[in-house]
């Protein structure tokens, strides 16, 4: 399973940008799928998970303005995000495993080069 994830760029508060990753090698369709994001110094957190079954999970500090969506048809997974502020910036990561689902690192086989997000205040 190869992800390449996309849509990255520079944008100032209070804009939106729409990231995607494209899932290769194998159908996405029973996959859970999640995008994390680090900055410099920090380890990566958790932003948010969309399960093959359909049903979302947000971490607190995105929820309500960011939202997780896929398209199994296109093997992707996108991520609009709204309301951005200058702490989103980061590089973000779409990640995916067979069976689990959880909002660690560890809990994620296969992960994207990442995508830069730059929020300019």
């Amino acid at each position: 399973v190869q992800l390449q994830a996309s849509g990255g760029g520079l944008v100032q508060a209070g804009g939106s940008l729409r990231l995607s990753c494209v899932v290769s090698g194998r159908t996405s369709r029973f996959l859970h799928m999640a995008w994390f994001r680090q900055v410099p110094g920090k380890e990566r957190e958790f932003v948010s998970v969309v399960r093959w079954s359909g049903s979302r999970t947000y971490s607190d500090s995105v929820n309500g303005r960011f939202t997780i969506s896929r398209e199994n048809a296109k093997n992707a997974v996108y991520l609009q995000m709204d309301s951005l502020k200058t702490e989103d910036s980061g590089i973000y990561y779409c990640a995916a495993d067979f069976s689990r689902y959880g909002q660690r690192t560890v809990d994620y086989d296969y992960w994207g080069q990442g995508t830069e997000v730059t929020v300019s205040s």
